[in-house]
């Protein structure tokens, strides 16, 4: 199946992006969680600025990835496949359909706990602690659904 030229050069831009996207939250993920995220230390985010910074750094690539292959990779890719992009949860039901995602109940709890992460974060230290680890335990979720898209998109020679 070939596709016209602007939604093959919109592909190879997002599979650029989400591949950099993915290593970025990757590297990220492993500095923040190189031991267990405690209470304690979501309690030193006001006076420490360097893991602030890396709770910071986090919850957005965490966030910009899932926005990045849940809004614009996978939306684009349906097109590709000749489905009618629609609502938001009608393509993650068609991506899980797919094999692309393992869950779009699943992801649709990713997408609230991001929301978590930035809306709590200023609130309570408690939800930010349980955020960031359950956001943590997700992210090869996160990054096994950007790959498998990333996959498919390769195999059919579209990128």
């Amino acid at each position: 199946m070939t596709v016209e030229p602007t939604l093959a050069m919109r592909l190879q831009f997002l599979v650029r992006v989400v591949r950099k996207e993915c290593q970025h939250l990757s590297t990220t993920d492993q500095r923040l969680f190189a031991s267990a995220f405690t209470s304690e230390q979501t309690a030193q985010l006001e006076t420490d600025p360097e893991l602030a910074e890396r709770v910071e750094a986090f919850v957005s690539r965490f966030g910009r990835l899932q926005d990045t292959v849940g809004d614009k990779l996978l939306p684009t890719l349906l097109a590709a496949l000749g489905d009618k992009p629609s609502a938001a949860m009608d393509n993650l039901d068609r991506a899980e359909r797919l094999g692309f995602i393992q869950s779009a109940d699943e992801w649709m709890t990713m997408r609230k706990l991001r929301n978590q992460m930035v809306h709590e974060y200023v609130e309570d230290p408690t939800i930010l602690t349980s955020a960031l680890q359950t956001a943590h335990a997700y992210v090869p979720t996160l990054i096994a659904a950007a790959k498998q898209m990333t996959a498919e998109i390769d195999r059919r020679v579209w990128a």
